[in-house]
């Protein structure tokens, strides 16, 4: 579904990726894990066109889409919450998710994906008519969350959904990211909490100074002893 090929990126002069190469497969949840600064944010922000590749190539479903606007990339199927929420904080909750959907001019469908949403975040329901800047931070993770997928994403990205969060806020968003993935929705995760991540995914990379340096199922990155002593604290 997903595929980076040799993909280098530049901040000016400075390489925040280099070379790297990475495949999604429909279905599949797969998470990119490493330090601050190894260059997760920066692949989830060049597979969505905001930066563009000084070299590699980024192909969606057979076609290249490297440096595509972003807008035209929702259109065609891939979504993003991004790392820090990005809620928008002066509007309600209900007005945020219809941001989500500014895309389809259905009303009904509309409707139903909303309800699709609260129902997975029950706590989105019951505020609904609040603002978004109002929110805690677990709650304003589930909005960001509920609003990615209002466009009815076939690829989903998530950057940090538990960045921040208190222990059980964290088990309900990874409770949400089994069901998204239960719902056919094929799920890139960028995630520091190594331990979560490994738990809830197929496969992963490991990122560090822009260059991947491990991959392979999750299970078996989470039994290395290497990822154990780097990303677990065992």
């Amino acid at each position: 579904m997903l595929t980076l090929s040799n993909v280098s990126v530049n901040y000016g002069a400075i390489e925040a990726l280099t070379g790297i190469s990475l495949h999604v497969e429909q279905g599949e949840v797969v998470t990119l894990i490493g330090a601050n600064g190894a260059g997760k944010t920066t692949t989830l922000r060049t597979i969505t066109g905001l930066l563009e590749p000084r070299s590699g190539t980024v192909h969606f479903e057979g076609e290249d889409i490297s440096g595509t606007a972003t807008h035209k990339l929702v259109a065609r199927g891939i979504s993003m919450s991004p790392e820090g929420r990005g809620v928008f904080a002066n509007l309600t909750v209900r007005e945020n998710l219809q941001m989500g959907a500014y895309l389809n001019k259905n009303k009904r469908a509309i409707a139903a994906d909303m309800e699709r949403a609260f129902k997975m975040f029950p706590r989105l329901k019951e505020r609904e008519a609040q603002k978004a800047g109002t929110l805690s931070g677990g709650e304003q993770q589930m909005l960001a969350m509920g609003r990615a997928l209002m466009s009815n994403p076939r690829l989903l990205l998530l950057d940090e959904p538990s960045l921040g969060l208190a222990p059980l806020v964290v088990h309900t968003i990874f409770e949400a990211i089994d069901e998204i993935k239960s719902k056919g929705t094929t799920i890139l995760l960028v995630e520091q909490n190594a331990h979560a991540a490994l738990g809830h995914s197929d496969r992963a990379y490991v990122l560090e100074t822009g260059r991947i340096v491990m991959e392979g199922p999750s299970k078996d990155l989470a039994a290395d002893p290497r990822i154990k002593e780097a990303y677990l604290g065992e």
